[in-house]
Parts: C-alpha cells; structure tokens; sequence
C-alpha cells in the first residue's frame, strides 16, 4: 500500500474504531487486527514529533487520543486478549497498543476496571521466542501501579495465578538471563514482588515465592546448600548490586507477616545481615566496591533493625551484642575511614562513620525494647553502659549538631533508659557520669524545641533517662541535686509546654522521696521572682481551665458537690463498668496534671508559700482539699452507677454512702466559704491599702501647699519694710512668751538678741556676706592707688589680673547677708 493510501486507510479504520469501540473483539481477520493495533499505536507514536505538528495536526492527534479515552478503548483491548491468547503475534500488538495506551492516566483506570493487572500477570510465562511479551507485560504493569491507586492493583496481583507467574518469570531470568536487560527486567519483576508482598493477604508463602526469595538473599552470606547454588552467581555488576539492595528491602517488608519469621529463621537471615556488620577490610577487585560494599552495609544494618526483635534467639546465638559492640567501637575509633554517604542510608555519613553508628543503634534500640532479661543482662555485662557514656557521648558533643547526631544522641539515652530501669547497680554504672552528660542537654536553648532537627524528641529522651537512670540512686540524684538538676526542671516547666509538664511533674514528685529536693524547689525563683508554688498554681489554673471546670472568675467554686469535674465527665454522663474496669473518675487521675500538682505541693507543704497572691491562695484551697474531693467524686460515681442499674444498697451501706455526700458537700461549701473569705479579706486589705495611699497623697499635697505659704511669706518680707517689721515684732514676741517666768535672784541674763538687726532668721554675730564677685569689682583695693597695678585678692593672696571693669558705686556696695 502506497503512503498516501495508507493515510486514509488509516484514517478510515479510525473513524471505524472510534464509533463502534465495542465491536472490536468480534473483528475475526487477524491482518485487520494487527492493522487497527498499529493504528491506535500511531495516535501516540506521530511522526514527525507532535511538537512540530501544525496546530490542526496536533489538534486532530489529541482529539483521537481524547476520542479514544471516551469510548472505553483500552478496556475493550483488554477484553480482546482472550480472543488472541493462542495467536501470538496478534496478542504482541494488542500489548503494544496496550502500552502506548497505559500512558495515560484514564485509560490505566479504564484498564483496572477490566482487571487488567491480573489478566496479563497470569500470561507472563506464555511462549514467546522474541521475549517482548514479558517486556511489554512488566511495561504495562509498572504503569497501572504508578497511575492508578497502588492498592487495587496489588489486590488483583495477589492470588496463587499471579503470584506463580511471576514467581516463575523471574527465577528463569534469575537462572538463564545473561544480557542487560535480561537483569533490569528481572530487578523490575522483583520490584512488584516487593509491592505484591506488602499485602499481608497475598498467598506469598503458599506459592514458595516467599522461600525463595529468602534463600536468594543470604546466598552469598550463608553456605547452605540448595538449588540456587548450581546455577546461579553473582557476577558483582550493577544490576546484581541493585538486586542486592532489593533483596535486603524484600527481607524487611516479608518479617512484617509472622507467618514468615519461621522462614526467616530457617534461611538463617540474621546470620547473613551479621556479614556486614564489620568494617570493609580488604575491598578488592573480584568483590563489592568501597562504595558499593558501604551502601550493602547500611541496607543490611537497616534490615537488621526489622528483623533481629523478631528472631531474638537467632540474634543472641549470634552474639549479636557483641558484634554490635564491637562495631561501635569501630565507628568510635580512629581508623582511617572516609564514607561516602551517596545512598539513602548513608545520609550525614559522607567521611565520617556517624551512619553507620546511627543504623547500629537503630538494631539496638528496639532489641533491648523487648525488655528480654538475658538479652539486656549479656548487654551490661559487656559494658554497654560504660562504653555508650564514655565514648560515644563525648564523641558526639563535637560533632555539629544536625538530625543524624541528635537521633543518635536520643537513640543512646534511650537505651540507657531501657537498660537502667528498676536495676540499681546499673544505675550506679550510669552515676556521675551520666549526670554530666544530661545537665548540658536540660540547658537547651527553648528556641530549638521546634527547628525541626529533633531537639524535642532529644529533650524527651533526657528526660526519661533522668528517670529511668537517676531516680532511686541516691549517689546519683545527690550530684544532679548539687548540679543544680532541679533549677534546670523548674526552668523548663516554667515554659508551660502542654506536652511536657506532665512527665516534668512526674519527675519532680518521685525526686521529692529524697529530703534535699524540697529545699531546692523553695529556693528556685523564675521570671520576675516567682516562686515554684506560684509556678505549680498557675499549672493548676491552666490545666482546668482545659479540662472546662466550671468556676467563676475569681476561680472560686459554683458547685459544691462536684468541684473537680471536668466537662468531658459531664457529656459522658454515667456509664455502667464492670468491677475490674477503672471509672472515668479514677482514669482522668492519670491523664492530666492536678495529682502531680497536688502531690507536689503536698511534699512542699500548703503552709508559708512564698510569693502567693489572693488568687493564689484562693486556688490553694481547692489543691488542699483535692483528695478529699477526688474521694467524694468516686462515691458519687458509685451511686449514680448504682441508680442507673437500679440497684438498691442494704440500709447500712446506703447511710453509709449518704453520710459521705454529705461529707463531701459540706467539705465544697467550707472551701467556698473560705474562698469568699480570703477574697474579701483581701478586699479589705485592698481599701486599707488605697486609704493609705491616698492619705499620703493628701499629706504631700498639704506639705506642698505649706512650702508654697512659706515661700510667699518669705517673699512678702523681703519686698515689703513693713510686713518685715512686723513679722520681727511677732517674732520677738513669740520668742518672748517662749521663756520662763520665773528667775532666779542672783542670775545674770544675758541679750541674744542684736540690736538694730531687721530679720526674721536667726542671727548670730558672725555675718556670711556675699559680695558681687571679683571678677566684676576688681577686688577690695579697686578704690586705692593699688589698683593702678592692677592687683586682685584672692583667698588671702595677691593676683595679677589684665584689666578691671569699673562698676558703679551702687553695684560695688551691694551686698547679701545670710
């Protein structure tokens, strides 16, 4: 056929396709298939490229794919392949129009609806000399699970039929493929074995693909004898490397299904992911290269974290502590070792061995987890404890602070914490030395908390391992005690971070069993000299304004009978439990902070707080009596259980229960009659307070007025002869009828009076005179022939001066007198 008839018979067959898409299964002539094949191939595959297509071109191209989208077409070729399953070269094309098809997004979800993934999974080992059917099956594959939900093609992957494909597929390309592509397409099937495996519903073990898989991972690690071992070899290229890693992803996703750990165990798993956990000593030509021996390492060190806590026998016959140890001590060391950190594991690790430290940690954390007594008893033995303060502590402080150290910092205090807890000679390991690595970490800068680094999950770990470590070693808590330990832990409640002053709080109270604390928390003063009883209050008041207590502005109580409840209490109303179950009233104990709060003020005493106000004070009544209240809250739990189950009591135990509410009630009422008075006493001290206040306002205004009275009298005297005169007369009269009447007959008495002296101060007969200063008269020689030279006085002794100014007489004279 000639170009141009080959346009239109393309052309027509197009216009066939897109009105009658559903008859297309029915065409029986095979060239007529293969050619409508080629002809969908051709609305994606346009030559010249769509790019330089003319805007008409391109046009008519998207409106046959769109067409094609519409009318349902790859759902139909989907169904078509039944029609075709004996005729190969026809089932070639549909899978080639297929795969063009599967590009896009529509028609992938056209496709699942068909159950496309499952229809063409089960035909992947059919004959096929040229192996474009497997290539294209996998190429269609990959393309539902990308653009549609990875899910529901999974789902339709996971059944014996499917599984055994595949299965079998990628064991003959495991044994017979040599070429490179042979190899890509096998790590491709692997790839969707990984995904088929993450549904636990999948029948992986009950097609023995799970077996297999497991025996080809620990291979090269493990000498055991089977099948594998005649006909395959790792020939260390790339695409055996990748393998390699999928392998090792593959182990980690199956130990997720306990159905597998008997399997896991039987392939001896644990053993071969040991294989790495050692330094690279001699990488050499016929083997793994540094960077590629390093990438395996950390993948298996990875794996090892999943599955060592689920085989914890094959861990522990492997010595796995030790091993672990060992290679800790190596990351520690100072040997020679420059990583290169171009995996996703290696991140952080480029020329040092901080990920590989950060992976051996990760096998630890969740091994000593189990809380398995042989495992952290082999663990401490070893020195664990030692090792992890004294080394990889210090060595971590000069590191820069970025996420992989802080995770390894958090990692290690949490093993601690583990390894620690309720063991006492362990904890006197810990001792001093601990303490000095957790004051620094409580010192942290608050503006860290949310960088993002994990400051917070670090501060978390310290302050389990302070509990875990310290608390019940009294050589321990008496240095965190001298280090200020305390302070540190009122500094940071002081922040009020929610997420953090429960365990803060926990902490302090089991820190009260020794008698020192108390002490220290009446020392600490906070911001603005607030006091740890102020601090505790304001927690208290914060905390219930949360839990929607209900109380009136001055935090005094409304409701007697029910002075603790909170309003999730009230909306959950009254719920029948059984015996053994706690009730709400007893769990809500333990989900907030008023027990530590009361607690702790209770060890610290209700008597002579510091730094308290009236408010204060008026919430501190309610902490004092919050036993008894919680008491009395449990009593009412029971009878509106009892109530509601309409169940009476026997008389002695209902006035028993009838005595206690009323307890309870009249306890709520004298709190809030103590309340109301301390709110009025304090009242009346704020009255007195401001009458004192205000009269000492009103004594400087009158101490104002009478210096102003003195200044205009002294002014009037001054300016006026005659009110001088006056004043003077009155004065003497005074001074007059100040003296006694009565005088002695032989007695001399003697005038203290000057004669002729018209003041109104009192004068003695030395006389302060202030004369216009030198610089203006010339001195007392400026009338005499002396002052022709021009001489001054000055404090007793003769001075030169340039030239005198002379004044007139009347400024001359002018003297003042004091």
């Amino acid at each position: 056929i000639q170009d141009q008839e080959h346009q239109y018979f393309i052309s027509y067959v197009t216009e066939i396709i897109l009105n009658d898409l559903p008859n297309i299964p029915e065409i029986s002539n095979s060239q007529v298939r293969i050619q409508i094949c080629k002809c969908i191939i051709s609305f994606y595959d346009a030559k010249p490229p769509r790019k330089q297509l003319s805007g008409y071109q391109r046009t008519v191209a998207n409106y046959k794919i769109q067409m094609a989208e519409l009318g349902g077409l790859a759902e139909t070729l989907i169904l078509s392949l039944a029609l075709v399953e004996n005729q190969l070269a026809e089932k070639l094309w549909v899978l080639k129009a297929l795969q063009h098809l599967s590009s896009s997004g529509v028609n992938c979800k056209l496709m699942m609806k068909a159950q496309a993934a499952s229809r063409i999974c089960s035909h992947l080992n059919d004959v096929d000399p040229s192996g474009q059917l497997l290539f294209r099956s996998s190429e269609i594959l990959w393309n539902l699970l990308e653009n549609t939900p990875k899910e529901e093609i999974v789902n339709q992957l996971s059944n014996l039929e499917c599984i055994y494909a595949l299965k079998e597929a990628f064991m003959n390309l495991l044994m017979h493929g040599f070429r490179h592509y042979d190899r890509q397409l096998r790590n491709d099937l692997l790839v969707i074995a990984t995904l088929i495996a993450e549904n636990l519903e999948a029948p992986m073990i009950e097609s023995g693909f799970t077996k297999q898989l497991i025996l080809l991972a620990t291979f090269s690690e493990v000498k055991i004898y089977n099948h594998l071992s005649r006909g395959f070899k790792f020939t260390y290229s790339y695409e055996d490397f990748e393998m390699k890693k999928l392998l090792f992803n593959i182990v980690a996703v199956l130990a997720k299904d306990l159905c597998a750990v008997q399997l896991l165990s039987e392939g001896k798993v644990i053993l071969a992911l040991f294989y790495y956990v050692k330094p690279n000593e001699k990488p050499g030509v016929h083997d793994w290269s540094a960077a590629q021996y390093e990438e395996l390492q950390l993948h298996a060190i990875a794996t090892l974290a999943s599955v060592a806590p689920l085989l914890i026998d094959d861990y522990m016959t492997c010595q796995g502590n030790t091993r672990l140890l060992m290679f800790l001590e190596w990351c520690v060391g100072q040997d020679p070792f420059f990583g290169q950190g171009n995996s996703f594991h290696g991140t952080g690790g480029r020329g040092n061995k901080l990920a590989q430290m950060r992976y051996s940690l990760r096998v630890l954390r969740p091994v000593v987890s189990l809380c398995d007594d042989a495992v952290n008893l082999d663990l401490c033995d070893q020195g664990a404890i030692s090792q992890l303060l004294g080394k990889y502590a210090a060595n971590l402080s000069k590191e820069k602070e970025d996420a992989i150290v802080l995770e390894i910092q958090t990692d290690i205090l949490l093993i601690l914490s583990i390894v620690c807890e309720n063991d006492l000679h362990r904890k006197e390991l810990f001792g001093c030395e601990g303490v000095d690595i957790l004051i620094p970490l409580l010192k942290m800068d608050p503006k860290k908390f949310y960088s993002g680094l994990g400051h917070n999950r670090l501060l978390f770990s310290t302050l389990d391992c302070l509990w875990c470590c310290v608390m019940g070693c009294y050589i321990a808590e008496d240095y965190f005690l001298e280090r200020e330990g305390i302070f540190l832990l009122l500094d940071l409640l002081a922040l009020k971070q929610k997420n953090m002053c429960n365990l803060i709080l926990g902490i302090l109270v089991e820190f009260c069993d020794n008698h020192k604390t108390t002490s220290h928390i009446s020392t600490w003063r906070g911001h603005k000299d607030q006091t740890a009883a102020s601090l505790l209050i304001q927690l208290w008041r914060q905390e219930e304004k949360e839990l929607g207590v209900i109380q009136d502005s001055n935090g005094k109580i409304i409701d007697p009978k029910k002075p603790l409840v909170t309003s999730f209490q009230k909306q959950q109303g009254v719920i029948s439990m059984p015996a053994n179950c706690p009730s709400i009233a007893i769990l809500e104990v333990s989900e907030n902070m008023r027990a530590k709060i009361y607690s702790l003020l209770y060890k610290i005493g209700f008597e002579n707080l510091p730094g308290l106000s009236a408010k204060d004070f008026v919430t501190l009544a309610i902490i004092r009596r919050y036993l008894d209240f919680k008491v009395g809250e449990v009593w009412n739990e029971v009878l509106a259980e009892l109530k509601e189950e309409e169940f009476r009591p026997v008389t002695p135990d209902q006035e028993a229960m009838k005595v206690i509410s009323e307890v309870t009630e009249s306890v709520g009422k004298m709190v809030a009659a103590l309340q109301k008075e301390m709110l009025e006493s304090h009242q009346h001290q704020e009255l007195q307070e401001e009458e004192r206040i205000y009269t000492k306002i009103q004594g400087i205004h009158k101490q104002r007025e009478m210096v102003n009275k003195s200044w205009e009298n002294f002014l009037t005297r001054t300016s006026n002869y005659e009110a001088l005169k006056k004043a003077k007369r009155l004065q003497e009269k005074s001074i007059e009828a100040s003296r006694s009447k009565s005088k002695s007959q032989n007695a001399t008495t003697h005038s203290t009076e000057i004669k002729g002296l018209n003041t109104t101060v009192t004068s003695g007969r030395l006389v302060t005179v202030e004369s216009t200063p030198s610089q203006l008269t010339g001195g007392p020689l400026a009338d005499t022939d002396l002052s022709l030279g021009k001489i001054s006085v000055r404090g007793g002794a003769l001075k030169k001066i340039k030239g005198v100014k002379v004044l007139d007489p009347f400024k001359k004279d002018s003297v003042s007198i004091k």
